[in-house]
């Protein structure tokens, strides 16, 4: 039976062999608010610095809270700081002052210096910190409130910087948990964000429980995306793991849950026509789906075949195995650089509009040098979108004539493997299928995966010392024109070095109950959202 039908039938049969064991009723304990929450997969990792998977930055966003936050419109707006930053001295001193009375979840006041010491754990990990870093001379706290930068050059987008939605999350943490370097996860989750981190209710691949911080003051505006009033309705917050899509949809339609962050698509038709659901779009950005190899090892450390393996993509494939055969969930040809964006342009696309055949991508693969060296995929099996475009990658490599080591395994075991650049004989990897956000797309500040600058990068860790000047080049950019240009330059050599393989853009479905109103548009976020 094929994949597709045959979860639409154990979903509809799953009042009846998958009902048990059933969860506890979805509203809790009387006069106890309680939202429980399907996650996109399984929470491994809690520190948002020391992971980079997006399920640790929307934990993330519960227990901690930032200094700007990005608006609906991906404007900084001030979040823990009183207002955006204070630029003097010709743009080299910049001061951001906090807001009064930030507190801690243990009860310890929101200092400047836990501020300092958290951008600067932060930077070591993110390309726009890391960016930011570099123009840095000295970052210092001038008195409990006040944070300042002391700048070699001016750097405009200091807040952006701060603001910013993608992996790594510019969480503020306390002064002794961000002095740790940030290989190494904080021993414990104190932020001053809207909830707290319940680490004693915690059940590894299972449950992870928030309960809502009392001391947390909202600002008085309206929310935005990440900005504004961060308003909480619920007392409690469960986050329930159920790595398999007919259970988790039969959980919804019994009312055991309450909202399921990304349902199977294969499931959406059912959950569309479930009583009392409503199917709605998370993210208007979409999803950005991309093969990573690890260019630290052969055979991914040569452009080359990088790039035979590229021009051979059939981006569609991928995007219907991810969204459906419904083109309105998805957009091929993509590039580097989210459509209708100042970066974003036709350079290079021939590429993807029309891939090279098989047998030809084989040649390519020969005249690059590839020998059938053994390659191994990590490929999540409990993370529905992630599964799908992965059994399509490694067909595909199959058929160019790479020798494949198909990895299945979880998504948790996945985030913490590609942090290791060990060769694969010790427990390293070659490459890897995910997603990443539109909305971190945008530029090459926001676009971590495009960087170039070896064993300081993400995970993948690519060499390219072009695409360094280039990103480089439109920090200096004078205007939209400039930075289009430089976009235009960037997209063609990505091309050309192949830091990762973009597979299409797709917009999630998101699921959840009739009587839930407020939910905010982006990322899972647990402030505004209300049952009615």
């Amino acid at each position: 039976m094929h994949r597709r039908h045959l979860l639409v039938s154990l979903a509809a049969s799953a009042g009846t062999a998958l009902a048990a064991p059933r969860l506890a009723a979805a509203q809790g304990a009387p006069g106890r608010r309680v939202l429980r929450f399907v996650p996109q997969a399984d929470l491994a990792l809690l520190d948002p610095i020391h992971s980079v998977a997006f399920v640790t930055r929307n934990h993330a966003l519960l227990v901690y809270d930032t200094l700007y936050g990005w608006d609906a419109e991906l404007r900084a707006r001030p979040q823990m700081a009183a207002a955006l930053p204070v630029f003097e001295e010709d743009g080299k001193r910049a001061t951001i002052t906090l807001r009064e009375g930030l507190r801690f979840h243990d009860g310890a006041p929101v200092r400047a210096a836990d501020c300092a010491a958290s951008i600067r754990r932060w930077a070591t990990r993110d390309a726009f910190g890391q960016a930011l870093w570099a123009v840095t001379d000295d970052l210092s706290a001038a008195d409990d409130r006040r944070i300042v930068f002391r700048l070699k050059k001016p750097f405009p987008l200091l807040a952006d910087a701060l603001a910013k939605v993608g992996t790594h999350l510019c969480a503020m943490m306390p002064e002794r948990h961000a002095a740790l370097p940030s290989s190494q996860a904080v021993p414990e989750m104190i932020g001053s964000g809207p909830f707290r981190y319940v680490a004693g209710e915690r059940v590894a691949g299972s449950r992870n429980v928030y309960e809502r911080n009392p001391g947390y003051q909202p600002r008085q505006e309206a929310p935005s995306y990440l900005s504004g009033g961060k308003v909480v309705h619920f007392d409690r917050v469960e986050w329930l793991t159920i790595p398999d899509g007919a259970t988790a949809a039969a959980a919804l339609q019994r009312g055991e849950v309450d909202w399921w962050e990304l349902p199977a698509i294969d499931l959406v038709p059912q959950l569309k026509r479930g009583r009392g659901l409503k199917v709605d779009t998370l993210d208007p950005n979409g999803s950005i789906g991309f093969w990573r190899p690890n260019c630290l090892h052969a055979p991914m450390d040569n452009p080359a075949t990088r790039r035979a393996i590229l021009r051979g993509v059939n981006q569609r494939d991928f995007m219907i195995a991810a969204a459906s055969e419904d083109q309105s969930f998805w957009r091929v040809p993509y590039g580097f650089f989210a459509p209708g964006s100042i970066m974003a342009s036709d350079e290079g696309m021939e590429a993807l509009r029309n891939p090279t055949p098989i047998d030809a991508t084989r040649r390519a693969l020969e005249q690059a040098g590839y020998r059938g060296e053994r390659v191994n995929m990590l490929a999540a099996t409990d993370f529905p979108v992630i599964n799908a475009m992965s059994e399509v990658m490694g067909d595909y490599l199959r058929r160019i004539g790479i020798n494949l080591d198909y990895v299945a395994t979880d998504w948790g075991t996945v985030t913490q493997r590609i942090l290791k650049k060990d060769p694969v004989a010790q427990g390293g990897w070659n490459s890897m299928v995910s997603w990443t956000a539109g909305s971190a797309q945008v530029n090459p500040a926001a676009n971590n995966l495009i960087r170039g600058h070896g064993e300081r990068a993400i995970f993948g860790w690519p060499t390219s010392p072009e695409l360094e000047r280039l990103r480089d080049s439109w920090f200096e950019a004078p205007d939209d024109p400039a930075r289009a240009a430089i976009g235009r330059q960037m997209q063609r050599q990505a091309f050309e070095d192949v830091p990762y393989v973009p597979l299409g853009q797709f917009f999630s479905p998101t699921a959840l109950r009739a009587d839930l109103e407020g939910m905010l548009k982006g990322v899972a976020l647990f402030y505004g959202i209300r049952r009615a």
